[in-house]
């Protein structure tokens, strides 16, 4: 009975194999030719911020109206906005653009179009609030403010990321020393570093309603602007092997 199981199962061996099946043998094999894990790896991270002061502010101008027809809507809008970008385009020092355009219909309680509403911008953008700020009130008689925002040039955030970067990588190659020697190694190398940075989106300080100053067709006096600061970060992460 011995001698029928042996070779019972010599025969099982003998078929299972062309088919393809596994025995732990040949699983054990495989695992010992997989590459060993490293060892005396630290993974670290290190961050260096500023607050920027913001060097650009920009200025959204708008003109609203309402009429029984598209057309002549679209016209009047059109004039606004380009009366106010004439104005604008002689100013040294700020640039103007057009902003949004619409137009679209005002319904009445039967869902009849009642009349046509629209609505024109144009973006004033300088680093010079002064001059930016004295155009607005200028054109206070053709647009109105609808909002301020300031922010930083691609000037100023790539001056002060460039900065950042550096404090932050010796803050990293710091801390790589620092846990190297704690861990009781001599050195370390660098295996992976990532480098990141963040910024404040713009900040709207004012925001002015179409009716609040439909009625004063004086001109304005200039607008009081002084911008805050933009956090500029910068992030570095990554590992080292100690050695």
């Amino acid at each position: 009975m011995n001698r029928k199981i042996t070779i019972t199962v010599a025969t099982a061996m003998a078929i299972a194999v062309p088919l393809g099946l596994s025995f732990a043998p040949c699983a054990a094999l495989a695992q010992s030719d997989a590459p060993p894990q490293p060892a005396g790896v630290l993974s670290l991270s290190a961050q260096a911020s500023t607050d920027v002061a913001q060097d650009v502010v920009t200025i959204t101008l708008f003109y609203e109206q309402e009429a029984s027809d598209p057309s002549s809507l679209t016209n009047t809008l059109n004039q606004r906005s380009d009366a106010a970008l004439q104005r604008a385009r002689g100013v040294n020092g700020v640039t103007a653009r057009s902003g949004q355009f619409s137009v679209f219909p005002s319904t009445d309680r039967d869902g009849r179009i009642s009349a046509w509403r629209g609505r024109t911008e144009v973006v004033l953008e300088s680093h010079d609030f002064a001059a930016a700020s004295k155009l607005a009130g200028d054109l206070s008689t053709v647009m109105q403010v609808g909002n301020v925002q300031f922010s930083l040039s691609p000037q100023a955030q790539r001056s002060a990321e460039q900065k950042l970067t550096r404090e932050a990588i010796a803050s990293f190659r710091d801390e790589a020393e620092a846990g190297a020697r704690a861990f009781g190694y001599s050195s370390y190398t660098i295996r992976e570093v990532n480098i990141g940075h963040s910024g404040v989106p713009p900040r709207p300080i004012m925001m002015m309603s179409a009716r609040a100053m439909s009625a004063d067709t004086k001109m304005a006096a200039p607008l009081s602007l002084e911008g805050g600061t933009s956090t500029v970060t910068v992030n570095v992460s990554g590992s080292v092997q100690m050695r």
